[in-house]
């Protein structure tokens, strides 16, 4: 199935110059160039198809001023950064001395506290609700030809792409108003305490080095970058690095721009998918609805992880049955959605799901993408 073609890293920012410059009115307040050639970016507007401009939000009122730039570990980063990349270290100096911690990103990526039972059915509603489902529909009626297209070219149906889009940002409308800078910074040098904060730590930090390159090479300031608490970015919320891997020129007018072309979204995220396992020749769902036998076999099938590892006889002789036979040859996983007090919904699922939860590891995640998109093709007609 055709991919993008590979590019080299520089060949790629290029690409990226005018996607990531600001919106109008972008930062209130005035920050210092993170490089030499950080000017104001100065791209002719396209006549291409975009999504409506978010104006840029104020500092967040708990960004706190500590002066990262006196950080040892910050003092390191800054080295790697012109030892690596040629930056300046005293204007990275400046630039992390302008930075804020954010507290509520700290809070935010705290783990849910021990003993709070899981409730699929609370989490879904939260995606799978009227207001969320007609956006929906307006926006697969005002993209139809690009959905269509992405679902020709790279074998994602566009149900699956609006399910994503819809789950992550409501089809463009809350894309996320914290400077990039802000949060990335605060997460990789003042990560809460958890058991993998070692490793969430040096995740934030090369998307931090991953957004100071695209600043650099697109010619902005980096503090005009807004995202979410986390620092994905646009209406797909790819984080930095992965708008470099996977993002997707999709309407051809020389630039990836994830935040206003709403052409760009839709094929980054069915590049995504299918660079992550998804496999156009497996037409059938994603998911079936499955039933457990009494004796309880099937609890060893559990917890394996993001792919699927069982033929559809290994499931039936652990005692795992769905309503309609599962096409042979092919693999899949038994998954459980636990409903509080209530009862666990099973379902199998395909590599086609697996391939979801490469972007968002989670199994509520994927279903809510399936879910939603299920349900905003019913309400639209086909």
């Amino acid at each position: 199935m055709p991919l993008i073609r590979s590019r080299s890293l520089l060949a790629a920012l290029a690409l990226l110059a005018a996607a990531l410059a600001a919106p109008a009115g972008a930062a209130p307040e005035k920050h210092p160039k993170a490089t030499k050639v950080l000017a104001k970016a100065k791209a002719k507007a396209s006549a291409k198809k975009t999504a409506k401009a978010k104006p840029a939000a104020a500092l967040a009122p708990d960004a706190e001023a500590v002066n990262f730039s006196a950080w040892s570990a910050v003092q390191q980063f800054e080295e790697e950064m012109v030892a690596k990349h040629g930056f300046n270290r005293a204007e990275l100096d400046t630039l992390f001395g302008q930075a804020r911690l954010l507290e509520t990103a700290v809070q935010l990526v705290k783990p849910a506290p021990p003993g709070k039972p899981k409730n699929w059915q609370l989490y879904s509603s939260r995606f799978i609700e009227p207001i969320r489902i007609n956006a929906g529909v307006r926006f697969w009626n005002e993209n139809a030809g690009l959905l269509a297209r992405a679902e020709q070219i790279y074998g994602v149906p566009a149900e699956i792409l609006v399910g994503i889009i819809g789950v992550e940002t409501v089809f463009g409308r809350d894309t996320g108003k914290f400077r990039v800078i802000d949060t990335l910074t605060t997460l990789a040098f003042a990560y809460p305490e958890a058991p993998n904060r070692v490793a969430r730590m040096a995740f934030f930090r090369g998307e931090l080095e991953n957004t100071l390159l695209l600043a650099q090479h697109a010619g902005i300031d980096p503090f005009s970058l807004l995202g979410s608490f986390a620092g994905a970015v646009g209406l797909p919320q790819f984080m930095p690095g992965s708008i470099l891997k996977w993002g997707v020129d999709f309407d051809n007018d020389g630039r990836v721009d994830l935040r206003g072309s709403v052409a760009d979204a839709i094929g980054s995220v069915a590049n995504f998918l299918v660079v992550h396992g998804w496999k156009r020749e497996d037409t059938g769902p994603a998911v079936f609805a499955a039933q457990v036998a009494p004796s309880r076999d099937w609890e060893s099938l559990l917890g394996k992880g993001l792919t699927p590892h069982y033929r559809p006889d290994e499931l039936s002789a652990a005692g795992v049955n769905t309503a309609v036979t599962l096409p042979p040859g092919r693999l899949y996983g038994l998954v459980d959605l636990q409903n509080g007090a209530d009862a666990t919904e099973y379902w199998v699922a395909s590599d086609n799901f697996y391939a979801i939860t490469n972007y968002n590891r989670s199994y509520f995640y994927a279903m809510s993408v399936i879910d939603l998109g299920r349900a905003v093709r019913l309400t639209r007609g086909n």
